[in-house]
C-alpha cells in the first residue's frame, strides 16, 4: 500500500519548528507537500504595503531554503485559494489538507470556501489554533458573552491557559514530498508582486533571528520590561530599547506563541526578585492584549470598518487631506509625533508608546478619522496585524473596546519629555533639532528663534483639545466633565 500524501497550507506561520498543522500532518504518516498561495485579494488590498511584502518574501525564501535541506522545496502558487488548494491536493494525490486558523473576516470566509472546495472532492481538512494560545471562542464572561474589556479577559485567560501548551517537537527527516513533476512558482520578489520603488531595508526575516531576539530579550531586558518598555528608542540593536523587537516575527509566525510563553515561564522561574517577575508578567500581558484583540475581531467583525461602539460613528471627523499628509510625512511641528512618523516611514517599525502618541494626535488634535491612521499603519508596518492595529487605533480614538476615555488626550510635549527625556529619539529623526538645548527640543515653538527647517505646530494643542471634546460630546447624554491633559 502506497504512502498517503498530505498538503500543509501555510499562511501566517512561516516556520517549520513548533507548527501545529505541520506537526500533525507529519504525525499522520503522510508525505508532506508544503504550499503557500499568493492571494490576489490580500496582495491587492489597501491594507498592505511594500515593507510587509518585503519581509514576507524574505521569510518565504528562508522557508524554501530550510525545506531544501530536507530534499524538498516550498510549492508556491498564485490565485484564488479555494481553487488552488483543492487543485494542488488533487495534483499530488493528497486526501488531507492541514492548516492553521486565521481570524480576520476575510480569511474566515476564504477558509470556509476552501473547506467547501475540498469537501466537494472528498478531501479532508484539519485546522489548528497555532497563532494563539487560546482560541478566540475559548473563553466568555459569566453571562456567556465575549469579553469587551481587557482586564477581566486577562484574568480569565491566565486562569484558562495554565498549564500552558509546550512547543511541539517534530522530526522532519524523510517526511517531505520531493515535488518531482509538480510545477510551482519561484519565491517572489516585491517587484514581481507589484510592489516596486524604494523599499526600506528590513530586518532579516528568519526563525533563527526570531529565536536570537527572544533569547537576547530574556537574558537582558525582560526583567526590566515593566519600567523600560516605554522609552522611545530604535528596535533591535539600540541598548536603550526595552522591548523584545519581536512583533514582525510574531506577525509572520516566525516564532510561535508557545515558544514565547515557555520563554516567559523560564524567565519567571529565573527571576531574582518580585520586581523582575513583574517585568515578565507585564510582557506576557502584552501577548494577552494581542489575543484579546483577536477575539474582539472574531466576535465583532464590524470593528474592521466601524467603531466598536456604534454611537461613536456619529462623530464628525474632519476631512483634511493636507493635515493628514503632514501627519503621514512627519511635519506636524510636534517633534515626538514627527520623529515617530519618520521612523515608521524609514523602517516599517514604530515603538508602541509612539504609536499611542501619534494616534492620539491624529484623532484628538487633528480630529481626523481613526480609519485613516489605521490604514496608513497597515500599509507601512512590518508587523501590521488587522486585529491589533484596529484595536490600538480604536483605543486611542476612544471608540473601541476598553478604550482610552475620549476626554484623555495626550500632550505631545509632555509625552516626549517623559519617554524621550534627553531627546535622543527626536534628534535621530529630526536633524533640524540637533544641537539645541534639550529643554527646547520637546517644544521648539517656545524658542525665541525657531529652528531653521522645522515647521511651527500645525495646531494649538489646547485649542485642539477643546474642539475634540466638543465633537465627542454629541454622543454623550451630558457634557463631559472638566479635565486636564492626560500625560501618562
Amino acid at each position: 500500500m502506497s504512502q498517503p500524501t498530505a498538503v500543509v497550507w501555510l499562511r501566517r506561520d512561516l516556520r517549520l519548528a513548533d507548527n501545529l498543522a505541520l506537526h500533525h500532518a507529519v504525525e499522520s504518516g503522510a508525505k508532506i507537500v508544503v504550499l503557500y498561495v499568493l492571494d490576489p485579494v490580500i496582495l491587492g488590498s489597501n491594507y498592505i504595503g511594500a515593507p510587509r511584502v518585503k519581509f514576507m518574501t524574505e521569510a518565504l525564501n528562508d522557508l524554501d531554503l530550510r525545506l531544501r535541506e530536507y530534499g524538498a522545496h516550498l510549492l508556491i502558487r498564485h490565485g484564488e485559494p479555494s481553487e488552488i488548494v483543492a487543485s494542488v491536493a488533487l495534483e499530488v494525490g493528497a486526501d488531507q489538507v492541514y492548516y492553521n486558523h486565521d481570524y480576520t473576516p476575510y480569511t474566515r470566509k476564504r477558509d470556509e470556501a476552501v473547506q467547501i472546495a475540498l469537501g466537494a472532492h472528498g478531501i479532508g481538512f484539519h485546522a489548528y489554533h497555532d497563532r494563539v494560545l487560546l482560541a478566540p471562542d475559548a473563553i466568555f464572561t459569566g453571562s456567556g458573552k465575549p469579553y469587551a474589556v481587557y482586564t477581566p479577559y486577562k484574568t480569565k485567560w491566565r486562569e484558562t491557559a495554565k498549564p500552558f501548551s509546550e512547543p511541539v517537537k517534530t522530526d522532519f527527516q524523510g517526511v517531505f514530498h520531493d515535488l518531482s513533476g509538480v510545477d510551482g512558482l519561484s519565491v517572489p520578489t516585491p517587484a514581481s508582486l507589484g510592489f516596486e520603488g524604494n523599499i526600506i531595508s528590513t530586518p532579516e526575516a528568519t526563525p533563527k533571528v526570531a529565536q536570537r531576539l527572544l533569547s537576547d530579550f530574556i537574558r537582558r531586558n525582560i526583567f526590566s520590561y515593566a519600567e523600560a518598555r516605554d522609552t522611545l528608542a530604535e528596535p533591535f540593536d539600540d541598548p536603550r530599547n526595552g522591548t523584545s523587537s519581536l512583533s514582525p516575527y510574531i506577525r509572520w509566525g516566525l516564532v510561535s506563541p508557545r515558544q514565547l510563553r515557555k520563554a516567559a515561564a523560564d524567565a519567571t522561574a529565573a527571576a531574582p526578585n518580585e520586581a523582575a517577575r513583574e517585568g515578565v508578567t507585564t510582557w506576557v500581558d502584552e501577548l494577552i492584549w494581542a489575543e484579546f484583540y483577536t477575539q474582539v475581531l472574531w466576535h465583532f467583525p464590524h470593528v474592521k470598518t466601524q467603531s466598536f461602539k456604534p454611537e461613536y460613528d456619529l462623530i464628525e471627523w474632519r476631512h483634511a487631506p493636507d493635515d493628514l499628509a503632514a501627519w503621514q510625512e512627519g511635519r506636524t511641528g510636534y517633534p515626538v509625533v514627527d520623529a515617530a512618523m519618520r521612523q515608521l516611514n524609514a523602517t516599517g517599525w514604530m515603538h508602541n508608546r509612539a504609536r499611542m502618541i501619534v494616534a492620539s494626535f491624529l484623532t484628538k488634535d487633528l480630529l481626523i478619522d481613526w480609519r485613516e491612521g489605521e490604514r496608513y499603519f497597515m500599509q507601512k508596518l512590518l508587523d501590521g496585524d488587522l486585529a491589533a492595529n484596529n484595536g490600538g487605533w480604536q483605543w486611542a480614538a476612544g471608540t473601541g473596546t476598553d478604550a482610552q476615555p475620549y476626554f484623555r488626550i495626550f500632550n505631545p510635549a509632555s509625552q516626549s519629555e517623559k519617554f524621550d527625556p534627553e531627546a535622543i529619539f527626536i534628534q535621530k529623526w529630526i536633524p533640524a533639532l540637533r544641537g539645541y538645548s534639550v529643554k527646547y527640543i520637546h517644544a521648539p515653538w517656545t524658542m525665541n528663534n525657531a529652528p531653521h527647517g522645522y515647521p511651527r505646530p500645525m495646531v494649538d494643542h489646547s485649542e485642539a483639545r477643546h474642539r475634540t471634546l466638543e465633537a465627542f460630546s454629541v454622543v454623550k447624554k451630558q457634557q463631559p466633565p472638566k479635565v486636564v491633559t492626560f500625560t501618562q
